[in-house]
């Protein structure tokens, strides 16, 4: 992991500021999505990228009836289909 040497405190509901250059860095734009993880003793934040619910990529996924699902996972359903 990579120290920045930026350094926040919590606010008294628990909230933190992400630094602009960060957001900017990791190309998190207002109202985007943040996943939080534990890893041991770190918080890890990410950016929500979602991910097909066959494969697990996340090139080209789009939401199918409340579901993600990728273009090459959409390529093979649909070639399936027409070979029935």
């Amino acid at each position: 992991m990579k120290s920045t040497g930026i350094v926040r405190k919590v606010d008294e509901l628990g909230r933190i500021v992400l630094p602009i250059e960060l957001r900017r860095t990791l190309n998190i734009e207002l109202k985007d999505p943040v996943e939080i993880y534990v890893d041991g003793q770190n918080i890890v934040l990410r950016k929500h990228e979602p991910t097909c619910v066959f494969c697990g990529g996340s090139r080209k996924v789009i939401a199918f009836k409340g579901r993600n699902v990728c273009a090459a996972c959409r390529a093979e359903l649909s070639a399936a289909v027409n070979a029935e």
